[in-house]
């Protein structure tokens, strides 16, 4: 199966082109890839491509015909290939049918993915594409879940630069210009499949598969292609001869024509004036009269009809003009219409997002904030209830120290009523012996008298 792709920039050829890939098993060949690839590699069509690119010229097409001849000769191709990124006009077009007739691979058809301009605008103006793994998001049909943030990935989006309405503009506009009318081209050879680009990527893909399936049969039962052999010089001069005897033939018909045309008519008129001399004289006078002015009317009246036939046809050209020029200003008014429908829908979806995105901001901010109280309201129970369980402590130790004070004061009490009951004992078991050795003292006093 040898397909071509076709479709504005921002149609999706890209998309399908992988799923292709995926579900035929046939390679993509896009002649950006090629160009890299042969200028990396250093190859002799890589260095003169290279020379091009740094002068700031485009790469001629033979270099990159060449380059697609060297990649469609690899194994790989046998069973089929998609071309993604050339032709990009007519010239280039035929070329490349001509390259693939000679090496027996000729196109099986040419699917162009259709999308009308304002919804290019749009894909193309909210495009975002990952940093990281080449994801491509929509600000408007496909956003991220995370602004700024990869699905896939988590990497970065970006805004490729070129993504503007002037650019975008001018690159529709040379689409338009050079790249459109393949499309009629391949029509005419009968290899063109339209698809509607404007829907879900699996039902254009569905419709894919569906057309490369019926051109794959058609291409089956067809005789398989041979690639054009060099003639010999033996072929070659039969084939000039072959082609030159018809020319030959018709060019001595031509030239025999006006030999027998003399003859017949000088026959013709020898006739005649054979017949006119018999007739009488006078009746050849009356004749020639009637016949003179019957050319006349016959002059005047071709002379009339071929001004009025000249004047039709230079009103119904001025109508077609004018005509033209309406249909021409309608079309400028629609396309002008539709230009700035598409810009204010795009601004307007840009500013809703930027409101969404300032909103977002708003909540997160918020949130943020209700977080930031709860977190601080937490601290300070959790530190009121520290405090709490650091005086309650305290109050404790101060009950038991003055519980532990009593009890002390009470034992020291207890000690000396106990010292003082001992003391008092003490002393009245004293007493007794006191009393015996102070009459016994007395006795002896009274004695030494």
């Amino acid at each position: 199966m040898r397909i071509i792709l076709l479709g504005a920039p921002g149609s999706g050829k890209g998309t399908q082109a992988q799923l292709m890939v995926e579900r035929f098993k046939i390679p993509q060949i896009s002649t950006g890839d090629l160009l890299r690839s042969a200028v990396s590699k250093n190859t002799p069509l890589g260095q003169q491509a290279k020379a091009h690119m740094d002068a700031g010229q485009l790469v001629p097409d033979e270099i990159v015909l060449g380059m697609i001849r060297e990649r469609l000769s690899n194994p790989d191709t046998d069973n089929g290939f998609i071309l993604d990124g050339f032709p990009r006009n007519l010239n280039q077009a035929q070329r490349l049918d001509n390259m693939l007739e000679a090496m027996g691979k000729p196109l099986d058809a040419a699917l162009f993915i259709d999308v009308d301009f304002d919804i290019l605008m749009q894909r193309l103006a909210g495009r975002l594409t990952c940093e990281s793994c080449g994801a491509v998001f929509n600000i408007y049909t496909s956003p991220p879940r995370q602004d700024g943030i990869c699905d896939n990935c988590g990497g970065n989006l970006h805004h490729r630069a070129d993504d503007n309405e002037e650019t975008i503009s001018n690159r529709l506009r040379v689409y338009e210009a050079q790249t459109k009318p393949l499309v009629g081209y391949y029509d005419e050879r009968g290899k063109l499949e339209t698809l509607d680009g404007e829907r879900e990527i699996e039902d254009i893909f569905k419709d894919v598969v569906d057309v490369v399936e019926r051109v794959e049969k058609t291409a089956a039962a067809a005789p398989a292609p041979q690639p054009a052999q060099p003639a010999t010089p033996v072929a070659k001069e039969e084939t000039a001869e072959k082609k030159a005897a018809p020319k030959k033939k018709a060019a001595a018909k031509k030239k025999a024509a006006p030999k027998k045309k003399a003859a017949a008519k000088k026959k013709v008129a020898t006739k005649k004036k054979a017949t006119t001399k018999k007739k009488a004289a006078p009746k050849k006078k009356a004749v020639t009269k009637k016949k003179a002015a019957a050319k006349k009317k016959v002059a005047t009246k071709k002379k009339a009809a071929a001004k009025k036939k000249v004047a039709t046809k230079k009103k119904a050209a001025a109508k077609k003009k004018v005509a033209t020029k309406k249909k021409a200003a309608a079309k400028k008014k629609v396309a002008t219409k539709k230009k700035a429908a598409a810009k204010k829908k795009v601004a307007t979806k840009k500013k809703a997002a930027a409101k969404k995105k300032v909103a977002t901001k708003k909540k997160a901010a918020a949130k943020k904030k209700v977080a930031t109280k709860k977190k601080a309201a937490a601290k300070k129970k959790v530190a009121t209830k520290k405090k709490a369980a650091a005086k309650k402590k305290v109050a404790t130790k101060k009950k038991v120290a003055a519980k532990k004070k009593v009890a002390t004061k009470k034992k020291a009490a207890a000690k000396k009523k106990v010292a003082t009951k001992k003391k008092v004992a003490a002393k009245k078991k004293a007493a007794p012996k006191k009393k015996a050795a102070a009459k016994k003292k007395s006795a002896a006093r009274k004695k030494r008298r």
